[in-house]
């Protein structure tokens, strides 16, 4: 799920968990947590599996370190697209939490979130919606109903209702969120982008292009008096200013500011950071939908460098960049090189998702596309079958 990847997981201790003194434990999280910010995962991984052998070893396989511990691995391999894994690993630190500190404290609340955000990936939505709506009444409960984790979660499940075209609950419960971060944080505050960004993204994709217009650019400047104009979070907002202007069709006023986000990022992040592809591909997007293939192709092609290099080959966004790429080489005529890249789009989807998950029945769907410009009628039926079959079906679990 696109947008629920930008739902903050608990990835660190409060600081009255850790000792007064510095231990190997503290060491080998802070270490995962520097290469996870960085997108270097391998690394991550080995810290975080160093820091679990050490809690298991000092604190006991019932302290809340090693809950900890656990889910950051979660969040890593859920990020990696290992599914199966990072739940057993939320169950277990659920488990443990609980028996710590209570079926009702805010961290069992915290981990629940975490579980629901897997199921919305993995497309189970009922699932996702109970875990969701159980995290924030355990957040009202335990912390208040303005309290800024209550925000969150009142994101997290508009969100899901964004995912699932329930529009109108989630723009209530945007909005009732992005209250409490205003009357917690104050109007100019950087943390009330959160909230803003997601009711703007929502509006866009209503055809609201008048009220998003408005919250874009309130985002806009809040991050750059408060941040500076160099500043990474600018270069998303500015990003996000540009796609609206892209679904206008003001292509004058975007292309400027996807050039100005991506000299930003750059500058802030370096040229094969894994935070520029998000710009690199909605700079494609905007070309390509004039036609200026030429400008687009190697926009995607760094996109797709930055990603494998980061992540490796099998990451499910890998999944997502082969497949705009190959998009690009259908209308370019390409069909060989775009027929390889949908194939191994479609291994990837299947092996990370699931052979029935939605984002499976859309890369089928282009594939088939594919197959008849190529005039491959019987080729393209079954895959236009089996995608039909996935809809009918449905992602709810």
């Amino acid at each position: 799920m696109r947008r629920l990847a930008l739902v903050l997981l608990w990835l660190a201790l409060s600081p009255a968990l850790l000792r007064a003194q510095d231990s190997l434990w503290e060491k080998y999280m802070a270490a995962g947590a520097e290469s996870f910010g960085k997108g270097q995962l391998p690394e991550a991984e080995k810290m975080w599996l160093a820091a679990r052998k050490e809690a298991e070893s000092s604190f006991g396989p019932n302290d809340i370190r090693l809950a900890a511990t656990l889910t950051n691995l979660a969040e890593l391999y859920r990020r990696q697209g290992k599914y199966p894994q990072a739940g057993w690993l939320h169950r277990r630190a659920l488990g443990i939490t609980k028996k710590a500190k209570g079926s009702h404290h805010p961290q069992v609340a915290s981990i629940v979130n975490n579980l629901a955000t897997l199921y919305a990936t993995t497309g189970r939505m009922d699932a996702a919606e109970r875990m969701f709506r159980r995290a924030l009444i355990l957040r009202e409960r335990t912390l208040g109903p303005d309290s800024l984790d209550v925000a969150a979660s009142l994101d997290n499940l508009a969100l899901l209702y964004h995912d699932e075209d329930h529009f109108q609950d989630a723009v209530q419960l945007h909005r009732r969120a992005l209250a409490i971060r205003e009357r917690a944080l104050g109007p100019s505050h950087p943390g009330v982008t959160v909230s803003l960004a997601h009711l703007a993204a929502l509006y866009t994709d209503l055809g609201r292009y008048a009220e998003a217009e408005p919250l874009y650019r309130r985002i806009l400047t809040i991050r750059q008096n408060a941040l500076g104009p160099d500043h990474p979070d600018v270069a998303a907002a500015l990003d996000a200013l540009a796609e609206l202007h892209r679904r206008q069709g003001k292509f004058a006023l975007a292309e400027p500011l996807y050039k100005q986000s991506l000299a930003i990022k750059e500058k802030a992040l370096g040229a094969d950071n894994p935070g520029l592809i998000p710009t690199l591909n909605q700079a494609a997007l905007f070309y390509q939908a004039q036609g200026r293939y030429a400008d687009a192709e190697p926009l995607y092609r760094r996109a797709l460098a930055i990603n494998e290099k980061t992540y490796g080959p099998n990451d499910p966004e890998l999944a997502k960049s082969l497949n705009s790429l190959a998009e690009l080489c259908r209308r370019e005529g390409k069909f060989g090189e775009a027929e390889s890249l949908y194939r191994r789009a479609l291994a990837i989807g299947e092996k990370t998702y699931g052979a029935n998950h939605p984002e499976v029945a859309s890369l089928l769907e282009n594939y088939a596309v594919l197959l008849h410009q190529m005039g491959r009628e019987q080729d393209a039926a079954p895959l236009e079958a089996r995608a039909r079959a996935i809809r009918t079906n449905g992602s709810r679990n």
